[in-house]
This record gives C-alpha cells, sequence and structure tokens, in this order.
C-alpha cells in the first residue's frame, strides 16, 4: 500500500474502533453485526484494490461513507417519539431521513465502485467508453449491492432479539434510496462519458 491508502486506513480505523466500542457500551448488537460486517467489506475493497487501484476520490467516498454509517447507527437523539440514533433524524417532515439520505450516497459511491472494478476488467491500461447502455449496466450493479445490504438488515432482524431495521415500508423506502443513489452515479458516468485508464490489472 502507498502513503496515501495507510493513512486513509488509520483514518478508517480511528473512527470504526471507537464508534464500536460505543455501540458496544450502548448494548447496540445491531451495530457490532453491521461493524463486523464492515471490516468484512473494507478487507473486500482493499483485496479488490490490490487489482483495481481505486481512484483516490472513491477511496475517500467510501471512507466517509462508513463513517456516516457508524454515526447514524450509535450518535443518540431526540426524536418526536422519544430517544433514538442519528438514522432516524429528520429535520424537516417533507426530507428524507438521514438514514435514506445515506443509503443514497453509499450506493452512488458503490455503483462509482463498480465502474472502476468493470473498467479494469475489460479495459485494463486504456480507458472505457461509458455509453447508455453500460451506463445502465453499472446502475444495476449499484442496485445489486444495495440488496446485499438489505438481506445484511433482514439477516439482523433474524438474529437478534430487537433491532431498529422497521419494517416493510422501511426497506422499500431503503431501496428506493439505493436507486436514486446508483442512478445518480450511473448517469455522471454517462455524462463523463469515458472512464480514466485503471492502472491495476483485470479482476
Amino acid at each position: 500500500m502507498n502513503r496515501f491508502r495507510i493513512i486513509l486506513a488509520a483514518l478508517v480505523a480511528a473512527y470504526l474502533l471507537p464508534l464500536s466500542y460505543v455501540a458496544f457500551r450502548q448494548g447496540n448488537q445491531e451495530f457490532l453485526l453491521y461493524a463486523g460486517a464492515m471490516v468484512a467489506m473494507i478487507a473486500g475493497v482493499f483485496a479488490l484494490d490490490r487489482r483495481v487501484r481505486f481512484s483516490n476520490t472513491v477511496l475517500i467516498a467510501l471512507a466517509l461513507w462508513g463513517l456516516a454509517h457508524m454515526c447514524g447507527g450509535v450518535i443518540p437523539i431526540q426524536t418526536p417519539e422519544g430517544g433514538g440514533v442519528l438514522y432516524a433524524w429528520r429535520p424537516i417532515d417533507s426530507l428524507p431521513r438521514y438514514d435514506q439520505v445515506v443509503h443514497a450516497y453509499g450506493f452512488f459511491v458503490a455503483t462509482l465502485a463498480s465502474a472502476e472494478c468493470v473498467s479494469a476488467a475489460v479495459s485494463p491500461g486504456r480507458p472505457l467508453r461509458v455509453g447508455s447502455g453500460l451506463a445502465i449496466g453499472f446502475a444495476l450493479m449499484g442496485m445489486g449491492l444495495g440488496s446485499v445490504n438489505e438481506i445484511i438488515e433482514f439477516v439482523a432482524t433474524l438474529v437478534l432479539p430487537k433491532t431498529g431495521v422497521g419494517g416493510y415500508t422501511n426497506t422499500g423506502w431503503d431501496l428506493v434510496s439505493n436507486a436514486v443513489g446508483a442512478l445518480t452515479g450511473a448517469a455522471l458516468l454517462r455524462l463523463r462519458a469515458s472512464l480514466p485508464a485503471r492502472a491495476g490489472s483485470a479482476v
């Protein structure tokens, strides 16, 4: 790993470990489970990065997503219904909740990361032209990753006695938010028209 990646890994550890400890002190089993899932995902990102050489922008955006996710689950706030966590925060009734914004942002970033993986696989060392068909494929990849997130949340409801996952309506809004993020990422990639050459090898 180069210096940038070492510093970024240290910064991720600097929020993941303390926030996981906060979740432990709160007895927040749900977010301890998610923290474990995050560790697995971070390991996956670094394994992919050895091949893909993700752009610094995508790596920073992924790190910020992790921070937003962990803060959302452990920072306490007051809601009209009583106590809650940041994920339940809605500044105005007509605006999305923090949870939905993080979902949209996260799968926007996941779509960009997926595009860089595809670029390394099919066009290593050369720019990749992004047409409408490929942009749609990137959007579907982002939404597919979003569905994996919902499966993790579903597993949490099965193995833990109490979670803040919510019901069917919450899952529906999560999927909508994931789709908004993925489609926005794909639209951005289409507007750029091409992806810079990735220095890595095919995945």
